[in-house]
This record gives C-alpha cells, sequence and structure tokens, in this order.
C-alpha cells in the first residue's frame, strides 16, 4: 500500500465493506530506541479471537509503503507482554500460523528453525511499525 487510504481500502476489500475494522500494533512503553535484544514472555499471552486478519508490513523506501497481505490457513493472534535485557517493557503483537504444510518448503522461517513445512505452527513478533488488521469487534482473552 502506498498510502493510508489504499491500505484501508485493502483491508476493507479482504474483511469486507461493511465490517468495521482496527488496527493493532507492537508498543514499546519505554522512551528507548527499540534494540534487537532478547526478551522474555513477562505474563500469559492474551488471544484475540478473530475470524480474518490482514498483516501490513513496513518496506524499505523512502517514504511509507506497507506490504500488506492476508492468509487463509489458520492463524491465532495474540497480545504478549515482553520484556527486555535492558528493562524495556513491550506489548507485542504475536501470530502464529497453526497450519504451514502448504508453505513453499524454501519458506525461510523453516530453514531458521531447523523445521520442515506443515510439522509444527510458526510464531512471529511484529515489530513496532507494522500493523495487524482485525475487525473492530475482535477480542482478547488470557488464554
Amino acid at each position: 500500500a502506498t498510502s493510508p487510504k489504499a491500505m484501508v481500502d485493502f483491508v476493507q476489500e479482504i474483511m469486507g465493506d461493511k465490517t468495521e475494522i482496527k488496527a493493532l500494533s507492537t508498543t514499546h512503553f519505554s522512551n528507548s530506541t527499540p534494540l534487537l535484544q532478547k526478551y522474555i514472555i513477562l505474563d500469559t499471552p492474551e488471544e484475540v479471537e478473530t475470524p480474518k486478519m490482514v498483516a501490513c508490513h513496513t518496506m524499505p523506501y523512502a517514504y511509507a509503503i506497507f506490504y500488506c497481505h492476508h492468509t487463509v490457513s489458520k492463524s491465532k493472534v495474540f497480545k504478549v507482554s515482553l520484556g527486555g535485557e535492558n528493562g524495556d517493557k513491550v506489548k507485542a503483537i504475536a501470530v502464529c500460523h497453526l497450519d504451514t504444510s502448504e508453505w513453499s518448503p524454501s519458506h525461510v522461517s523453516f530453514r531458521v528453525l531447523g523445521i520442515s513445512s506443515g510439522t509444527c505452527p510458526i510464531c512471529h513478533f511484529f515489530p513496532s511499525d507494522n500493523l495487524l488488521w482485525v475487525p473492530k469487534f475482535a477480542i482478547a482473552q488470557v488464554i
């Protein structure tokens, strides 16, 4: 998406024109610049129950541009409280892809994790500049 309007138009196309939507994002509670560091999970994750989602990832361009996509395979969304090595507190958005059997066997996740497609779920956290769009009625609850 090359504009906020284009992003919302794409999300509405996936969710349905009559569906009210909201964007979720990872929040850093400190004023420091987000660092690449080790984090630990501080509390039980909250599952965000949602029938659909659209992920929008920032792309490395001189101006704001997002790569937005959605998956048809079963996935779950979580809000997770994290603590960084330097004391940073983060409320992160995580997505767990429960069925990866249709993914390309050469997907980078399989190489990094040393697994094969379809053998186990793959979860990842969203950086703070990425958005996860869900229907407005999606609710978070402790699992």
